[in-house]
């Protein structure tokens, strides 16, 4: 059975990192608001603009640009309605994972560890869901062992981010742990794309599809659109931290 395999783009795998570095950053920031709220909805409001800097800007954006970093012998499209799924999967995970996490009261390994297979679970969802976006003359063939392996670090890194976002302050040590949040992602990605083989169709024919998205051009558009989300955030939250200062005077 004869089957190919990707040649990645450097320059957008560097992309890819840094982006998972920056989403890490900031959502290391904004989880400090979520065990500190003052109400439920505050809570929430915390929740969500995490979720969406690291779910969005860490996780689903790294595994995007990745994803087009990959260059084949073959046309290749994204389903859109598939890949904006895999989007709010990774988001919805994230959430859930740094809502339960960050409850209120003693701090619990036990709660930690639940919270880390949920996100971990819907990290990996969100990647196998993107890779089943693709559309392109070919199928893909996975190799269980090295999905397997790629849910664990999925899990892994999902308690590592959830450890350093509640047990983490300040601005040094947050760098330093996005700096490893974005190598334990990148991980995630590229162990599940090891997995996977393409194997061409014997016709050549592209898939009949609804929309599609795709292009050169397609990786660094992402990139910038979610240091722009990110920038949103950043200022979201400063705005947010300085209002709840002025209610404590």
């Amino acid at each position: 059975m004869f089957t190919t395999q990707c040649n990645h783009d450097v320059v957008l795998i560097g992309l890819s990192y840094l982006v998972s570095v920056l989403g890490s950053f900031s959502a290391l920031q904004l989880a400090v608001a979520i065990p500190a709220a003052r109400n439920d909805r505050d809570r929430w409001t915390s929740i969500a603009l995490a979720g969406v800097a690291m779910g969005g800007g860490a996780i689903w954006s790294m595994h995007f640009i990745a994803m087009l970093a990959c260059r084949m012998d073959m046309p290749v499209t994204y389903g859109l309605w598939l890949t904006a799924a895999s989007a709010i999967i990774g988001v919805v995970a994230c959430m859930a994972g740094l809502g339960l996490a960050g409850k209120r009261g003693v701090f619990s390994y036990a709660r930690l560890t639940v919270a880390a297979v949920i996100m971990g679970l819907g990290v990996s969802g969100m990647h196998y869901s993107g890779m089943a976006a693709m559309v392109m003359p070919a199928t893909t063939v996975y190799d269980t062992g090295l999905v397997a392996m790629s849910v664990a670090i999925g899990i892994v890194a999902s308690a590592a981010a959830l450890w350093l976002a509640f047990n983490l302050r300040g601005m040094a040590q947050m760098m330093g742990s996005a700096l490893v949040m974005g190598v334990a992602v990148c991980g995630m990605h590229y162990t599940g794309m090891a997995a996977a083989s393409f194997v061409p169709n014997a016709d050549g024919a592209m898939p009949a599809v609804g929309m599609v998205i795709g292009g050169e051009q397609l990786g660094l558009g992402i990139f910038a659109i979610t240091c722009g989300m990110l920038a949103v955030l950043y200022i979201t939250n400063r705005v947010r931290e300085r209002q709840r200062a002025a209610l404590s005077i």
